[in-house]
């Protein structure tokens, strides 16, 4: 039996950015992490439902996202869900990268998004949110 795929949240109000995210993502961002499945989102709500049943083991919020961007929501989640699963958050410009340090989100990606450094960044994060074995 296969291991069972790890679950990304992509959120964007753009299908075109969500797209890119994915495709630049990939299905199996690092041999050693196997395949992730991925659950899109164009609004606020379906993001809410999804992190709140617990069917997330990442997340990755569009910091651009109209009417409620991204980075407010990483704050919001991160602050509201115990154990709240990691979120990375896509910016456009570089020099935004220190509003999603302040709002709390694991890891950024800058647009255009380069697949190597994109699919690195997320296999990082989906490594540190590992839970090691349990050893008897």
């Amino acid at each position: 039996m296969g291991e069972q795929a790890m679950r990304i949240l992509v959120f964007s109000h753009k299908a075109e950015v969500r797209e890119a995210i994915i495709n630049a993502v990939g299905r199996r961002p690092a041999a050693d992490l196997g395949r992730v499945d991925y659950t899109e989102a164009s609004g606020i709500s379906e993001v809410l439902v999804e992190m709140d049943a617990g069917n997330v083991d990442l997340a990755i919020l569009d910091g651009e996202a109209q009417p409620t961007g991204g980075i407010g929501l990483t704050r919001q989640l991160k602050n509201e869900i115990e154990d709240c699963p990691p979120i990375v958050v896509s910016v456009r410009r570089k020099d935004d990268r220190w509003l999603a340090t302040w709002s709390q989100a694991d890891a950024v990606l800058v647009h255009p998004l380069d697949p190597l450094t994109a699919a690195e960044i997320v296999a990082d994060v989906l490594r540190a949110r590992r839970v090691p074995a349990v050893r008897g």
